[in-house]
C-alpha cells in the first residue's frame, strides 16, 4: 500500500490532524461532539464509526479539486475532535473545561499528536498494526477486557461424537440508555474527589506478618473513571454504574477428537466493560474418567473378558461396545487361530479416537483376561480323563535325587509375601543367658 518514499511526516502533513498545540484560537467555539455528529453520551465505539464516515467523507484526496481546500479543513477538524473525544483523560478535560485545556499557551502541557497507529488503523484498515518500516509512538494501553477460564467436563462419549450445548449466561452489558456514560443525556460529569481525576488510588497490601506493601488500585468511587455524576445527573436505567445485567443463550461447540485440556473460546462474550473491548469466555475440557475405555492421543485402550474355552477354542461374538453405541464382532476361529494368552494383546485398526478436521482414527487395543472355572466344576473322573487326552501333556518332569512331598495352601496370596518372621528372632544364645545369671547374682 505505502510506496519506499513515503515517510512519517509526509503522511501528518498531508491526510492527519495537527498536534494540539497547533489548533487555532476558533476552534474554542467548536463543539466537537458536533462536529462527529454524536451525542455527549456517545460510546468509544459510536465515536470511531462516526469518525471513519466523516473522515472518508471529507478526505481532500475524495473531493474535486475546487473543494479540496475546505474539505483538508473539515478532515483537520474531525481528526482533531476524535483525537480528542476517543481518549477518556483528554474527554474528560474537554467535557470539563471545553478546548481552553488543550491550549499550550495556558502551561498544561497536552502539545502531544495524535496517536499515528490508530489513524492509520482507521483510514486503512490495518487493524491495529503499522505499516512495514514505521514504528508507534509508545506502550498502547489495552482496551480488551478480561477473560473468563473455566472448567467444563465431558465424557469419552462427547470427545468421540463432538458436542453441541447451549447454556444461560447472565453478564454485564453496556447500558443501552446512556450508552455506558452513565449520567442523563446532556449532564457533565465532574472531577472524581476521592482520586482526584485519576481512576486510581495508592493502597496499602499486606505480604506477611508486619510488612506491607504500596500498589496503585482502581478508585473504588469512580471505577477507574476519574470522573462522577451528581445523584440528580445518573443515568435512570444503571443508577450510574454503566452497565446492566443481561441473560443471553450461549452454544458451546466441542469437534469430535478433542481432548482433556482443549480451550473453546467465545469470543467476546465475557462482562462489557465501557471503552474496552469485551474478553472471551474460554472454557477448558476436563475429561471423566469411563468405566471401559481409556485414552493415549488418539488410541484407546479395554480389557475384554473371554472363557477358558474361548481362549482355548475360539469365538465369534461381540467383545466392547464402542463409545458411539456399536458392538464391535471379532471371529476368532479355531482351528486357524491363536491360542488367547492371560494379557494378550489385540489390536483393531482404525477404531480408536478420531482424528481433528479428519476422517482418519487411531486404534483400539484390547487386553484379554481369561477367566478360569469355578472350584469344583469338573466332578466327573471319566470327563476330566478324556480332557487329559485332549489337552497338551505337562513338559518333561523335573529331576532331583531327593524328592519331597509337601503340604500347600491354594488360597494364598501376595500379599502375605514377606510377612514371616525370620525364625531366629525367639533363639537365645546359652553363654548370654548364665551371663545374665550372673550379673544377677552379684546384684
Amino acid at each position: 500500500m505505502f510506496g519506499p518514499t513515503l515517510s512519517v511526516s509526509s503522511i501528518r502533513n498531508t491526510n492527519f490532524p495537527p498536534t494540539l498545540t497547533e489548533m487555532d484560537s476558533s476552534a474554542e467555539d467548536t463543539d466537537l461532539y458536533e462536529v462527529l455528529e454524536v451525542g455527549r453520551g456517545a460510546s468509544k465505539s459510536e465515536i470511531k464509526k462516526a469518525y471513519h464516515k466523516a473522515a472518508l467523507s471529507s478526505h481532500p484526496d475524495k473531493v474535486a479539486e475546487s473543494e479540496r481546500a475546505s474539505a483538508e479543513i473539515k478532515f483537520k477538524s474531525v481528526s482533531k475532535a476524535y483525537e480528542i473525544l476517543y481518549d477518556d483523560d483528554k474527554r474528560h478535560l474537554y467535557d470539563t473545561h471545553g478546548m481552553s485545556a488543550f491550549d499550550s499557551a495556558h502551561g498544561n502541557g497536552m502539545g502531544a499528536g495524535p496517536d499515528l497507529e490508530e489513524m492509520l488503523s482507521q483510514m486503512f484498515g490495518m487493524g491495529g498494526g503499522m505499516p512495514p518500516g514505521f514504528s508507534g509512538p509508545g506502550p498502547r494501553r489495552s482496551r480488551k477486557g478480561d477473560d473468563e477460564e473455566h472448567p467444563y467436563q465431558v465424557t469419552l462419549e462427547d470427545l468421540y461424537k463432538g458436542k453441541t450445548t447451549k447454556f444461560a449466561s447472565t453478564k454485564n452489558v453496556i447500558c443501552n440508555h446512556c450508552k455506558g456514560s452513565g449520567g442523563k443525556e446532556k449532564a457533565k460529569a465532574k472531577q472524581c474527589a476521592s482520586c482526584q481525576g485519576k481512576g486510581s488510588k495508592q493502597g496499602l497490601r499486606s505480604i506477611g506478618p508486619g510488612l506491607v506493601t504500596q500498589e496503585t488500585v482502581v478508585c473504588a468511587s469512580c471505577k477507574g473513571k476519574g470522573s462522577v455524576y451528581a445523584q440528580k445527573d445518573k443515568c435512570k436505567k444503571c443508577k450510574g454504574e454503566r452497565v446492566t445485567e443481561a441473560r443471553k443463550v450461549l452454544e458451546i461447540y466441542i469437534p469430535r477428537g478433542s481432548k482433556e485440556g482443549d480451550k473453546i473460546t467465545l469470543e467476546g462474550e465475557a462482562d462489557q466493560v465501557p471503552d474496552q473491548e469485551p474478553g472471551d469466555i474460554i472454557f477448558g475440557l476436563v475429561q471423566t474418567e469411563h468405566e471401559t475405555f481409556k485414552r493415549a492421543g488418539a488410541d484407546l485402550l479395554a480389557e475384554i473378558e473371554i472363557t477358558l474355552v474361548e481362549s482355548l477354542c475360539g469365538f465369534s461374538r461381540v467383545i466392547v461396545k464402542h463409545l458411539d453405541g456399536r458392538g464391535l464382532h471379532i471371529q476368532h476361529s479355531q482351528p486357524n487361530a491363536r491360542v488367547l494368552e492371560p494379557g494378550q494383546v489385540i489390536k483393531v485398526v482404525g477404531e480408536g479416537m478420531p482424528h481433528k478436521k479428519s476422517e482418519l482414527k487411531g486404534d483400539l487395543y484390547l487386553v484379554v483376561k481369561v477367566k478360569f472355572p469355578e472350584h469344583g466344576w469338573l466332578e466327573d473322573k471319566q470327563v476330566l480323563a478324556k480332557l487329559k487326552e485332549l489337552l497338551p501333556t505337562p513338559e518333561t518332569p523335573i529331576q532331583a535325587d531327593v524328592v519331597d512331598d509337601v503340604a500347600y495352601d491354594e488360597t494364598a496370596n501376595l500379599n502375605e509375601f514377606g510377612a514371616s518372621a525370620e525364625g531366629d528372632e525367639g533363639w537365645v544364645d546359652d553363654e548370654d543367658e548364665e551371663e545374665g545369671e550372673a550379673q544377677c547374682a552379684q546384684q
